[in-house]
């Protein structure tokens, strides 16, 4: 839990502090004492009487009181020393740079479960073990640098990872962005990246708090709250992009349905990410850049104006945001034959506008006023301005300050020339602004951006479901897979529509399934999981004789225990499927059946409860949507009644949580219905 006494104490005592600055203690005592930290500071340091001019105590009985610790002990002298602070000078936050805990070793993680329990009992907070420290506005809590320095409406950010932070922070300061606050949680013994942003969340407040978050996250140990806090600020106007590294495919179980083989912890991240409206980045840089996007406004629609000197780069940038979905529409007409008149000849305003390598300042606030004045069609713009070295360019950078401060729409500086114009573009960013040195990566990051996922709103549209029956039903059954009986019996229960069938164990039965079903029908084993792979499938059976036969044959295969009759129905193959992934709940898949996700896994995947905008997000985001549609004189299929499958799958999960894993594979589509021909439901409990 985040109190006020870790983020504004009055006093802060450096245990472990000293003269060395090589050493975490002194360095995070250098660090505060040059952050200019206005309450008092003190050390405990027994060796000394003074450290880098601050006086020393031996033991915290000598100490006054002191809000805030950090220590920069070893492990084995911490729990000790915790209690003390606690017991004799009312300290009430503490972060613990020190290693050698859970990261390390069993007795590590038993010390530092004990350190936890006795800041608990006195409700206090813990930052760490094992991290690089704070920064807040009040104070430069870390060892290490860069120490940037710090503004209200700069970046918060938190990471599960110290030296990732740093590199993170590394990546990101010399392109422009400020930093507002940096927590580096380490092992998160009490207070974890999702905790820390459950404050940001509670304590936004809109204009006055940073607008942005960054999150490096390793482990995401509260989903739940993870989802309900950034959801929560992205609502509020704020946006939150973030890294979680440690998960692939490897890491995904062996599974015996087509969902369990493609559900995997990834997998939940990317549906808990979408559902909450984090965009998700996979690299510091790419980070850095998003976050740069983010700290401009955001445009309102997606075409862009490209202002350049150089042709290379705006191809480059062109290619890039057309990849994404953004457009760099043809500009045209009388307003851009008056601006033409305004450039030097040999320049083109077709869009990218090429104002040649010898255009200046003022040609430069003529593009600009007429992308925002005179180009309607224009919703953002993208300057790529460098240097060749020829003439000093701070002209053209201050009337491009200037038009981003005027104009209403959002201007990209694309400043690449790090070397020849280093001075003037360490002017611009001196002034406040961000630049985006790679257009290429620029222009991924503001796709990422534009096409990002809203936070999803929550489950608004359940259908009505016999939650009495699905309950008993669950509640009587084994672990394992269902029996054909009982997965019938809970579709019907979930309301989703199945083709009729019958199970039957002998020739009599067979007879008066058939006079019920009629012809052609599907026959299919009932006990081994993979009923393909044995031969376990008959498909259009059109008579009595061609029945018995097959039943013969499918009751002698290995572990069958009776055969499946069906009504053999036609229709386009789709499929939903769900699983259960541990700490994420219940990951719910939909896609186009056969080959699409045999080959293509042409699927997209929610994290149940789904929402109507959600099931449709699913539906329209699939690269064969234009198949549901219809397409080339192919009927399509009803995708309302697809996407009440898949809003009926969410109501029987939340219903029945102990369902571990479940295909409809397939169901059958067409104008008039979506039709369950093949369930397999494995039980958990």
């Amino acid at each position: 839990m985040i109190n006020n006494f870790l983020l504004d104490p009055r006093s802060i005592v450096v245990v472990g502090g000293s003269d060395d600055i090589s050493k975490p203690g002194g360095k995070v005592l250098y660090n505060l004492k040059n952050g200019n930290f206005r309450g008092e500071l003190y050390v405990i340091n027994p060796r000394a009487e003074s450290v880098q001019g601050i006086r020393s105590f031996a033991a915290p009985s000598e100490l006054p009181p002191a809000d805030l610790a950090i220590l920069a002990i070893a492990a084995r002298f911490c729990r000790d020393t915790v209690k003390d602070l606690l017991e004799k000078c009312n300290t009430k936050a503490f972060i613990i740079l020190s290693a050698g805990f859970s990261e390390e070793n069993t007795e590590g993680k038993v010390l530092e479960n004990e350190i936890v329990e006795l800041i608990d009992k006195a409700g206090a907070t813990l930052i760490g073990p094992n991290c690089i420290g704070v920064l807040t506005q009040a104070y430069n809590g870390v060892f290490t640098e860069p120490v940037p320095a710090l503004d209200p409406h700069g970046v918060d950010f938190i990471s599960g990872s110290g030296a990732t932070a740093v590199f993170i922070m590394e990546s990101a300061i010399p392109n422009g962005i400020r930093f507002s606050s940096v927590f580096s949680v380490g092992n998160s013994a009490q207070t974890g990246v999702e905790d820390v942003l459950e404050y940001l969340d509670k304590t936004y407040e809109p204009g006055k708090s940073s607008d942005v978050k960054l999150l490096y996250i390793e482990s995401i140990s509260k989903p739940g709250m993870l989802l309900k806090h950034a959801a929560s600020l992205a609502r509020k106007g704020c946006r939150v992009a973030a890294i979680k590294a440690g998960t692939s495919e490897a890491g995904s179980r062996a599974a015996s349905s087509h969902t369990g083989a493609m559900a995997n912890p990834d997998v939940a991240v990317d549906a808990l990410f979408r559902k909450a409206g984090i965009i998700r980045c996979y690299g510091r840089q790419e980070l850095a850049t998003v976050a740069s996007v983010l700290k401009h406004p955001l445009p309102v629609g997606k075409n862009v104006a490209i202002v350049t000197h150089a042709g290379g780069p705006a191809v480059m940038l062109t290619d890039a945001l057309s990849k994404g979905g953004l457009k760099v529409p043809r500009i045209e007409g009388e307003k851009a034959a008056e601006l033409l008149e305004k450039l030097y000849p040999g320049s083109s305003v077709a869009n990218p506008i090429d104002f040649l390598a010898t255009g200046n300042a003022e040609q430069m606030g003529h593009i600009l006023d007429a992308c925002e004045n005179d180009f309607k069609e224009i919703d953002s713009v993208a300057v790529i301005f460098g240097s060749p070295g020829l003439f000093p360019v701070d002209e053209v950078y201050r009337v491009l300050d200037n038009k981003m401060s005027s104009m209403s729409k959002p201007v990209y500086p694309v400043l690449p020339s790090l070397i020849t114009a280093g001075r003037e573009v360490k002017d611009f960013i001196g002034g406040g602004r961000i630049n985006f040195p790679d257009e290429v990566v620029f222009a991924e990051a503001l796709n990422k951006v534009i096409n990002r996922s809203k936070p999803d709103e929550g489950a608004d549209y359940l259908f009505e479901a016999d939650k009495d029956g699905i309950r008993k039903l669950i509640q009587s059954c084994n672990n394992g897979y269902l029996d054909p009986g009982s997965i019938a019996k809970l579709l019907d229960y979930a309301g989703i529509s199945r083709v009729q069938e019958f199970v039957v164990n002998d020739e009599k039965a067979l007879g008066k399934a058939l006079d019920m079903l009629g012809y052609p029908v599907v026959m299919k084993v009932v006990g081994p999981i993979h009923k393909s792979d044995v031969g376990g499938v008959v498909l259009n059976v059109k008579s009595l004789d061609e029945a018995r036969k097959e039943f013969v044959r499918l009751m002698s295969l290995k572990d069958t225990t009776g055969v499946l009759v069906q009504q053999m129905i036609s229709g386009r193959e789709l499929f939903a499927g769900a699983k259960r992934e541990e700490n994420f709940g219940h990951l719910l898949m939909a896609g186009l059946g056969g080959i699409f996700i045999e080959v293509l896994k042409d699927v997209n995947t929610g994290l149940v409860p789904v929402s109507q905008a959600e099931a449709d997000n699913m539906l329209k985001s699939l690269r064969g949507y234009k198949l549901l549609e219809g397409i080339r004189g192919q009927e399509g299929v009803n995708i309302e009644k697809f996407k009440e499958v898949i809003l009926k799958l969410s109501g029987l999960l939340e219903i029945a949580p102990e369902i571990y894993e479940l295909d409809l594979n397939p169901l059958l589509g067409t104008k008039d219905a979506v039709v369950a021909v093949d369930a397999r439901i494995r039980v958990e409990k």
